[in-house]
């Protein structure tokens, strides 16, 4: 919203107030003021000039050479290609020294041998956007009404000495979309009075019911519907006043009919619309819901496809406007019209609003419609625009309003008691200050000793709770006025969670292993959330996605991880070892909220060593995403409780390549490569992953891992070659190890595996060494032997092992 100060000063007295102070002031008092935007900074020896003649150029086919009078004493020669140019014509003229926008200066000089004294200038070349300069002289230059005084400054005649706030309006505050709504907020400010000039009254004649006749279909669609007819328009363009007004508050100027709507609009907050009452083809307005594939043409002459979500205004069959959103071409005010039917209304906030974002049609009234209006000066705008119609057009108002209207206009009453004004704002503030507050405002309020009861004009119908009511006590008094206060809360536990310790030591580690974290998105497509889930349910959809891609809550964070890895590889960074700590979501049937759980991902892909002068390069491969696991499970002290088994039944990873993680008898998760077809999809190399319950991690118990110290002792290692079938794993065999080795058993490590000749077909051969160590006394070889048979007796027993 851009608000003009020299507009607000008709309002109220601001000689104390310069434009920057009052942003400022309205800034701190909760209405945003991005700019303060000055048109005329920089301007200089701009003035009014009188075209005694134009004739062309002799040498150009689009220059003309122009006598000019500018209020001096002999007429100035300025050569000007403007090609809407004439004699008698009153135009803006920058003389020799001129400043025009971007700083230009004007100078006397030649043009193609003729002398040119200064330049007759456009709009654009004063700093008015495009989109507000007249489409009469879109193209050529402005034509200053007859009556303008050549010399006199064109800086005041176009009120480009104005300075203009631009406000940020947020949505619970729309009600300072209006001059007079802003108005009102700055008396309140600054606790000046208030004083709008009265509308303009003339005499009516006939009856409104002779001419038109008001339906509504349903009024919860269109509460209040009213149509006035003046008769005997002349469409002519407005004067030079309302299109500074319109130009300043950044709308294009079109006639007088239309400038006057869009002066109430930004007036009083209140869209209007005028039809060409001729045109409309009855004398019957019906406001309905649109029909499913009906079709109207806009006034910008696209033909538009209707849905029932698009309130209409129709001639009782066919659509003639898109009600607050954009009249319709057949009934448009045009240089022929003679009478209008001018409308002023109140529609569904919601159903303007999709229908806007349907059509794209964005528009100063679809904003207002959607945020909301006062519903106070409805017909009070609507009467005021007729005036100034039959003020600035020579048009007679029909007496009476046709009308549909079922709002009832009251204050609103919101109780609070002083108490608790204080006890919220931290503040002492007497009765007395509180109720000279609410005057300031023009809320009428009484107090009891104890509770103020607020009455709230209609014009702010933003305000309805005591919440409300406590922001506009704390804005009015002053944010600064607000005494400083930390906020006492109890003191809390240095000492982090089990969930935060688990998690610091899992980043730790995992970037220590040459793993970077990933921060994905939760949402994710519907396919991809349900494939590469171990759980058999249903994706959370969004009601309102941003897009198909980001419509679903994830239920796996591989999905998130596979779509990093290959951003990142289509953009040559090929060797990717991620991991991420994320949310995944599933339904929840006894709760509207969905179950979360933290899960622990990791992606790898491309070379886990680059070739240099000591080392082979050597690509990602299993035991690389298993050894993440084993050193990670290790750390956190959870080794001897985690299995690893063959798992077949994941059909996103490779049968052969994939092993199922175990905690006790409970999965918790897995680590594999992933199948090719799958790394395909998403043009990836060979690729290995891994998916663990996280939350399983953190409840787990954990072997507490402690410092030793260096053993006084030396230990002992026993080495032995097994043959067993090839169905036998490396978990069983240390696990069995392990279990029969006897306290001196330290650690156990595979040094050899062999399939080949020698060994029949379905077996193989591994070989272990054993480390025994006794931190209190030296090893002999009675200890290690009865430990030693025991352990290979129960790996011929358990593990069907030969011993070599």
């Amino acid at each position: 919203m851009k608000v003009s100060y020299k507009w607000l000063k008709e309002y109220l007295d601001l000689s104390d107030v310069t434009p920057d102070e009052l942003a400022e002031k309205m800034s701190r008092t909760g209405i945003e003021v991005d700019d303060v935007i000055y048109p005329g900074k920089g301007l200089s020896k701009i003035v009014v000039g009188e075209t005694l003649s134009v004739v062309d150029h002799p040498d150009s086919d689009h220059l003309h050479v122009c006598q000019v009078n500018v209020g001096a004493d002999e007429p100035i020669q300025i050569v000007c290609g403007a090609p809407n140019v004439a004699a008698g014509q009153k135009v803006i003229v920058a003389l020799h020294g001129a400043r025009i926008t971007g700083n230009a200066k004007i100078k006397k000089g030649k043009m193609r041998g003729q002398e040119s004294n200064g330049m007759i200038c456009s709009l654009a070349e004063l700093g008015y956007p495009e989109s507000v300069v007249p489409k009469k002289y879109a193209d050529g230059i402005f034509v200053l009404p007859t009556e303008a005084v050549p010399g006199t400054e064109v800086v005041d005649l176009l009120d480009l000495d104005d300075a203009i706030l631009d406000i940020d309006i947020t949505p619970n505050r729309a009600d300072a979309l209006s001059m007079r709504g802003s108005a009102y907020e700055v008396a309140a400010i600054y606790n000046k009075e208030l004083e709008f000039p009265a509308a303009p009254v003339s005499e009516k004649t006939g009856s409104v019911a002779d001419h038109i006749k008001v339906a509504v279909e349903d009024t919860t669609d269109a509460p209040a519907y009213h149509i006035q007819v003046i008769k005997d328009v002349k469409i002519a363009e407005s004067p030079l006043w309302l299109q500074n007004k319109l130009m300043n508050g950044g709308i294009r100027p079109i006639n007088n009919v239309v400038d006057i709507t869009n002066y109430i609009l930004l007036e009083y907050g209140q869209p209007l619309h005028a039809f060409d009452y001729d045109q409309i083809g009855s004398k019957e307005i019906i406001v309905r819901r649109a029909k499913a594939n009906e079709k109207m043409t806009t006034l910008d002459g696209v033909e538009r496809t209707l849905d029932t979500d698009n309130i209409v205004i129709t001639n009782g069959t066919a659509p003639i406007a898109l009600a607050g959103v954009m009249g319709g071409m057949d009934s448009e005010i045009t240089d022929g019209t003679v009478t209008v039917a001018l409308e002023s209304a109140l529609f569904n906030p919601v159903l303007i609003r999709k229908t806007a974002g349907k059509f794209n049609l964005r528009s100063e009234s679809s904003s207002r419609f959607e945020k909301g209006i006062n519903v106070a000066t409805i017909l009070t705008a609507g009467q005021h625009a007729a005036e100034l119609i039959h003020e600035l057009a020579g048009g007679t108002i029909v007496a009476g309003t046709a009308s549909v209207d079922t709002v009832e206009v009251k204050d609103t009453e919101v109780v609070i008691t002083l108490e608790k004004i204080n006890r919220s704002l931290g503040t002492a503030i007497s009765s007395d200050e509180v109720t000279a507050i609410f005057n300031q405002l023009g809320f009428a309020s009484t107090f009891d000793g104890e509770t103020f009861t607020v009455a709230v004009p209609p014009r702010r119908w933003d305000i309805s709770i005591y919440a409300d009511i406590l922001e506009e006590v704390a804005r009015i008094y002053g944010y600064d006025n607000l005494p400083e206060t930390l906020p006492i809360t109890p003191a809390l536990p240095t000492a982090l969670t089990p969930k935060q310790h688990t998690m610091r030591i899992t980043r730790r580690f995992m970037e220590g292993a040459g793993l970077t974290q990933n921060i994905s998105y939760v949402l994710t497509t519907a396919e991809k959330a349900r494939e590469y889930a171990v759980e058999d349910k249903e994706g959370i959809r969004l009601a309102w996605p941003m897009s198909e891609d980001r419509s679903t809550l994830r239920m796996n964070l591989l999905s998130t991880l596979l779509d990093n890895a290959a951003y990142n590889v289509a953009r040559k960074s090929t060797d990717i070892q991620f991991y991420e700590i994320g949310r995944v979501f599933f339904p929840s049937a006894d709760s509207v909220l969905p179950i979360e759980a933290e899960r622990l991902a990791g992606v790898l892909t491309g070379m886990a060593y680059q070739k240099d002068w000591q080392m082979a390069a050597e690509p990602v491969n299993f035991y690389h995403a298993k050894g993440v696991l084993d050193g990670y499970f290790e750390t956190m002290g959870l080794s001897d409780q985690i299995r690893f088994e063959a798992a077949k039944d994941l059909k996103w990873m490779h049968p052969g390549r994939t092993a199922a993680v175990y905690m006790g008898d409970a999965y918790i998760g897995y680590v594999g490569q992933v199948h090719p077809a799958t790394a395909n999809a998403y043009d990836l190399k060979e690729t290995y992953a891994f998916e663990i319950d996280f939350e399983a991690i953190i409840a787990a118990p954990k072997e507490v891992i402690t410092q030793q110290p260096i053993p006084k002792f030396p230990g002992v290692t026993r080495d032995v070659a097994l043959l067993v079938d090839e169905t036998v794993t490396h978990q069983q065999i240390v696990r069995t190890i392990k279990e029969n080795g006897g306290k001196f058993l330290k650690d156990v490590h595979l040094f050899d595996i062999y399939q080949g000749k020698g060994i029949e077909d379905g077996k193989k051969s591994v070989a272990y060494s054993m480390s025994f160590l006794n931190p209190e006394a030296t090893l002999v070889d009675e200890d290690i032997n009865k430990a030693f048979a025991k352990l290979v007796a129960a790996l011929e027993t358990e593990c069907g092992a030969a011993i070599r």
